[in-house]
């Protein structure tokens, strides 16, 4: 697997963010789905990583900015067709040693709160990633499930 970063314009990246939108907007209301789209995707605070094995897209993931010392998991997706194989745990495992790098003190995330999200709450607990209430922006929300870890 090698994680590369950017990739926004590549039309399997684009198709896969689609997925994760689409995703994202099937399983909780729209006011509360918090993805950043291709636009935001491209912010200089946000940096975006995609996985691949040779041609074959794996997933991708993004680290937003929030301050000095925090940073906040972005765009998580594995390709359905490579779920269960690493992808998730490579790409969480890959923005934690970049959010060392920089400095960072905290890693915090917002998913959604449903069993269509047990799967990411599981990832990210295997991390050290603990519930906790709204960051940033974020308001409480019941389909939002708010997590973050000291690095």
């Amino acid at each position: 697997m090698q994680i590369r970063e950017g990739g926004l314009d590549t039309p399997q990246v684009i198709a896969l963010l689609q997925v994760h939108f689409a995703g994202m907007l099937a399983n909780s209301p729209e006011g509360s789905c918090h993805f950043l789209d291709l636009s935001a995707l491209r912010a200089p605070e946000v940096t975006f990583w995609s996985a691949w094995d040779g041609e074959d897209l794996l997933g991708c993931g993004a680290l937003k900015q929030l301050d000095a010392g925090h940073g906040e998991i972005k765009s998580m997706r594995t390709a359905a067709e490579h779920l269960r194989r690493g992808t998730g745990a490579a790409l969480v495992g890959h923005i934690l040693g970049v959010a060392r790098e920089r400095g960072y003190r905290r890693l915090s995330l917002e998913t959604g709160s449903g069993p269509a999200f047990e799967p990411a709450h599981a990832l990210y607990r295997q991390f050290g990633f603990t519930d906790c209430g709204p960051f940033g922006d974020y308001e409480e929300d019941p389909f939002s499930r708010f997590m973050t870890r000291v690095i």
